[in-house]
């Protein structure tokens, strides 16, 4: 995955247009098949009636899995599940939240441009764009798998970047990050609280995320929104992360706020 040649501005925003549309079909695919309930009527806008009615009751479980998995988890409502051990094998992808923290660094090219960039108001729209670029991934509704105590992932020359996570903590879970390039340095410490609600689970980010830009030394510091994981037992399993993004130029004081709406039973919006 090689880095996308830089733009000027008129194509960067050409670019970033185009970023969110993609980004909003994935996400409009993801939210397409909810649950529906008794008296509201699902639409499919590209397809009919019927089709959006059997999207939104598939899932992932059988109808015993779910079953005896819905008994196993009532006694957690309400509880932080971060460190559960016993989970079944069916919600977890191939890979590790160490894996996982190494996606934000897909389209680490707008870091660059960022610190190339001399207006600083353009580096937080930058920077910022940087930062929604890993929701395009949330299409992707299982679980990674947590990293045993000290566990490490290393990803080598992706587009000139090299990136080390270990796990520094098991319970909590707890993982730390690094990754560099000839622009910047990125430094995070992810740390999750979650909340189980039945069929739905809420996470809250407590860690801490940094960008240095090495030009002029200056600090970004990132704040994500929670995030809601929507039907986990029961219908078709999607992702919500309503509230606010902040990005904070930590040496000028300046801000940039992105308000995620909440999905609607039909859509989302930004």
């Amino acid at each position: 995955m090689g880095s996308p040649k830089k733009n000027d501005s008129k194509g960067f925003f050409a670019a970033m247009s185009s970023g969110l549309s993609i980004f909003g079909n994935a996400m409009h695919r993801s939210v397409n098949g909810l649950l529906g309930y008794e008296g509201v009527e699902v639409i499919n806008p590209e397809g009919g009636k019927e089709d959006a009615e059997e999207e939104a009751q598939r899932g992932r479980w059988k109808d015993e899995e779910r079953d005896s998995y819905w008994k196993m988890m009532q006694k957690y409502i309400g509880s932080d599940i971060t460190s559960l051990v016993t989970l079944p094998v069916i919600i977890f992808e191939p890979m590790t939240m160490l894996q996982k923290m190494a996606e934000l660094m897909e389209y680490s090219y707008l870091l660059d441009q960022a610190d190339e960039c001399e207006d600083p108001y353009m580096r937080l729209v930058y920077a910022s764009s940087w930062a929604i670029s890993v929701y395009y991934a949330y299409q992707r509704t299982w679980k990674p798998f947590n990293p045993i105590l000290g566990e490490t992932y290393e990803m080598i020359n992706h587009g000139g970047i090299s990136f080390i996570a270990e796990q520094v903590s098991h319970h909590p879970p707890m993982s730390a990050g690094h990754a560099e390039n000839e622009h910047f340095t990125y430094d995070v410490t992810s740390k999750l609280k979650t909340k189980f609600l039945g069929n739905s689970v809420d996470v809250y980010p407590v860690g801490r995320t940094r960008v240095t830009l090495k030009r002029d030394g200056v600090v970004l510091d990132l704040v994500p929104p929670p995030t809601k994981v929507n039907n986990l037992i029961f219908g078709r399993t999607w992702i919500d992360s309503p509230g606010e993004m902040i990005m904070t130029n930590q040496t000028t004081g300046d801000k940039a706020v992105l308000y995620f709406q909440p999905c609607g039973w039909f859509g989302w919006s930004l």
